[in-house]
């Protein structure tokens, strides 16, 4: 086990035997899967296996595991390439990314040589790839060039970012990249013209997922050191701490709920999901997060949402509206990114 998931083990999961929570008997009445378009099959459910090494492959109709991929060391985090063809598997150990056909579930290719990639984000531009090296402190600013079969993906510049950058986050312009730097207790943005930082302020204790509203004006940021979600004015030239929301112990991830107001954010130690009005900037709702609630994913339907139960090995189904938990798919050891093509508007 690496340094990082050691560090990581210790201080989110050093309750790990109190936070798993007892989960109660399902209720009946599931959710069906969301229908498909006319002719258009749902396509697979994917979810990684950090300490397997692998990325279990849903059936959305089924609900059954139809295989596991083999990737690189220690995968995190998944993303999707700009044309939406390949699901990428961040392989942080592994100094790599598994490109992954996100309809077949087949490998498509290995690219090596990708520094401790933890997180992962694409511009919207489609011009630039950046990656935070959680393990290494450094943030990676490579240039997206799809027609280089060889080289998709161009080092530029190679940025220092002590302690521990975690989470990123790319505004509307495809001008600023924020990241959170979990153990300096500490937010930075990286201006991607000049590809050096433009500043960097303290923050609540060990920030985690960056979440920057529609209209690049506030950034959401999940404390896992803590049971906040502190938000940020970044409209002007330098940023300004608006409000902080008390969600839940352990803060950390966000999924925007798809209708351009709500975002969830999964409460690792709290085993609970609240959902935040972002304009009123408070909790609305609560959901249950079973045994460390991390990833998450919206089906297309709005109706369910998907979390990947870090200390249960397992993905959970939410139904929204009740706020029950309605299923559980066992999956491999430490689950984390969770993602589909058949999800809701991100």
């Amino acid at each position: 086990m690496s340094m990082f998931l050691s560090r990581r083990t210790l201080i989110e999961g050093a309750l790990h035997g109190a936070v798993v929570c007892a989960v109660p008997a399902l209720a009946g009445g599931l959710h069906s899967a969301p229908a498909a378009a006319a002719g258009t099959a749902l396509r697979p459910i994917f979810v990684l296996n950090s300490l397997d090494a692998t990325v279990s492959v849903i059936d959305p109709v089924t609900f059954v595991e139809r295989k596991r991929i083999a990737t690189g060391k220690e995968p995190h985090h998944l993303y999707l390439t700009p044309d939406e063809k390949s699901l990428l598997v961040a392989n942080a150990l592994g100094n790599s990314l598994t490109f992954i056909d996100p309809v077949t579930a087949e490998v498509q290719r290995v690219l090596t040589d990708i520094v401790d990639p933890y997180q992962l984000r694409f511009s919207p531009d489609m011009k630039w790839f950046v990656t935070a090296a959680n393990r290494l402190d450094h943030v990676d600013l490579y240039r997206w060039l799809p027609r280089d079969a060889a080289r998709p993906m161009q080092l530029v510049k190679r940025i220092a970012a002590p302690k521990t950058p975690s989470h990123l986050s790319i505004d509307s312009k495809s001008a600023l990249v924020y990241v959170s730097l979990q153990d300096s207790d500490e937010l930075m943005a990286i201006d991607l013209a000049s590809q050096a930082p433009r500043w960097k302020i303290a923050t609540g204790k060990m920030p985690a997922d960056v979440y920057l509203t529609r209209d690049d004006k506030r950034l959401f940021v999940g404390l896992t050191g803590d049971r906040f979600v502190e938000v940020y004015d970044v409209s002007g030239a330098a940023p300004k701490l608006i409000q902080r929301i008390a969600t839940g112990a352990g803060a950390h991830a966000f999924r925007s709920r798809g209708d351009g107001r709500h975002l969830f954010v999964s409460n690792r130690v709290a085993n609970t999901i609240s959902l935040i009005d972002t304009q009123a900037m408070t909790v609305v709702a609560e959901l249950p997060g079973p045994s460390g609630p991390d990833c998450m994913d919206v089906l297309a339907d709005g109706k369910t949402l998907l979390v990947s139960s870090r200390w249960a090995r397992k993905l959970s189904f939410i139904d929204i509206d009740s706020r029950r938990l309605l299923r559980q798919i066992p999956v491999g050891r430490s689950p984390h990114g969770v993602w589909t093509l058949d999800h809701a508007a991100r």
